[in-house]
């Protein structure tokens, strides 16, 4: 008999995307089980099926539900076929499908009554969304039972509580700790395989909430947290964190191990990972985190640590990944008048912060006669018109000469932990990038010594990134 410990795995997108990945997925919790004595899947929606879900709506409230029928055939031929192909027993199958199908009809419902009222709310697209993860669960369920593995679905709504903030909700820990456990400890402890949804929770009135895109691994996290279990691993499609994005470096390799305060800079500089919530409940509670590829289960991934050794390096490296964010803009707040006057940054972003808009980057001018910070370009048209609101005066008087974004640029960031203890490390990361002719226009970095950010021209996104890379491989 396994020993008594509780093993979380999440399935991304990509992994219960096809009739084979999840015979893939399906073998993986087999042979989960054979050394794991209790066992809980986490789900993604199938992918591509979120995406569908939500431009479907967002047509639906522009009061185009044209392709609404297409949508509806597209989510049953995708469930429907896969079904067909791996489960045998009948029943399952026919059940399975018949859930599936009363989703499928909620979701037309929901878009009919968006393209009638003309709007959709952040609650109703909560509950679009939610659809995807509702339906892969009916999905993974059958197959995992067809496949001779005793389990049971729970949604996660009925014991993931959040607060009422639609498209990000935060969960309350305390509530959520108790209700996981009245949930899913008895089945574990009847040998039985929980199988619940990523992504989404539901507030005490039992409003559906999400957790934001990307939030099944923060589901992950949350429930290996609050059961507590002994390690949690979210299986995805590559072999586990890499240098970098292997798109634009084909010598990007896998880490075999990286810190949290790493991985929390690289999954906030666009990583893609894991979620960035996801490090928080699993720091918190002492928790083991793997991060592993379906399609290759026998490739040990990246094994997340809550510290790397004492001089932060990983096979005398310093520099151990480098991500990319693209399409950002830098706002510049400029002008004389601004020398000294108190209270200039915090009337800033508080413009920012009412706009709802992010803020990755930060950088200003020791004179103090400029603040330049990085938002989404999609975001910086409102953002300019909110600081414009806010310094109306001041333009007027000219203190403040002008308010300005750049066009479209490239966030790029070098983390490692060993860059704290290295002198030399900044003068490396410039002087290779003066090398291949990148030009930077903002630098950060921040008090934990652990990343550097630099900002360069959209252009110069892929160069800036081989050209770092650089310092990892030679």
């Amino acid at each position: 008999m396994p020993e008594q410990k509780t093993l979380v795995m999440k399935f991304g997108g990509t992994s219960v995307g096809s009739a084979d990945a999840l015979k893939s997925a399906v073998q993986i919790i087999q042979d989960a089980k054979r050394d794991w004595a209790r066992v809980v899947v986490v789900t993604s929606a199938m992918s591509g099926v979120t995406n569908l879900l939500l431009d479907s709506a967002a047509s639906a409230s522009q009061g185009t539900v044209d392709t609404l029928r297409e949508s509806e055939s597209a989510l049953r031929a995708k469930h429907f076929d896969t079904l067909n192909t791996l489960v045998e027993d009948e029943s399952l199958r026919e059940e399975a499908k018949q859930e599936i199908d009363a989703l499928i009809l909620s979701f037309v419902n929901l878009c009919n009554a968006m393209a009638v009222l003309g709007e959709a709310s952040p609650r109703a697209m909560d509950a679009v969304a939610s659809l995807g993860e509702r339906m892969s669960l009916r999905l993974l369920g059958a197959v995992v039972n067809d496949a001779g593995i005793k389990a049971k679905t729970v949604e996660s709504t009925g014991f993931v509580v959040t607060n009422d903030h639609f498209q990000n909700a935060h969960p309350d820990f305390k509530v959520t700790i108790e209700k996981t456990r009245a949930s899913l400890n008895p089945l574990l402890d009847d040998g039985i395989v929980p199988i619940t949804t990523g992504f989404i929770g539901a507030t005490p009135e039992g409003a559906i909430t999400t957790l934001g895109r990307g939030g099944s691994d923060y589901s992950a996290a949350i429930i290996g947290s609050v059961l507590p279990a002994d390690d949690v691993w979210i299986w995805t499609d590559v072999d586990g964190i890499m240098t970098t994005d292997p798109r634009i470096e084909s010598k990007a390799i896998t880490l075999p191990e990286i810190g949290y305060n790493e991985i929390a800079e690289l999954a906030y500089y666009g990583a893609k990972v894991l979620h960035p919530k996801t490090i928080r409940p699993v720091l918190d509670a002492g928790i083991g985190l793997r991060i592993c590829n379906t399609f290759n289960p026998s490739h040990p991934g990246t094994r997340l640590v809550a510290s790397v050794k004492s001089n932060g390096k990983v096979d005398g490296k310093v520099v151990k990944a480098v991500t990319a964010i693209r399409k950002q803009r830098l706002i510049t707040i400029e002008g004389r008048g601004m020398l000294g006057v108190p209270g200039v940054a915090a009337r800033a972003f508080g413009a920012v912060a009412s706009t709802k808009t992010s803020v990755p980057l930060i950088t200003q001018a020791s004179s103090e006669q400029s603040i330049c910070f990085a938002v989404p370009s999609e975001l910086s048209p409102m953002v300019l018109s909110a600081l414009e609101q806010a310094f109306a005066s001041e333009i007027a008087d000219e203190d403040i000469d002008r308010v300005w974004a750049t066009d479209d640029v490239s966030i790029i960031t070098v983390v490692g932990a060993g860059m704290r203890h290295t002198p030399g490390v900044s003068g490396q990361v410039f002087s290779k990038l003066g090398s291949h002719n990148v030009n930077v226009l903002a630098i950060a970095q921040g008090s934990s010594e652990v990343s550097i950010s630099l900002v360069v021209d959209t252009t110069d996104t892929e160069n800036a990134v081989k050209a770092l890379h650089e310092l990892i491989v030679n």
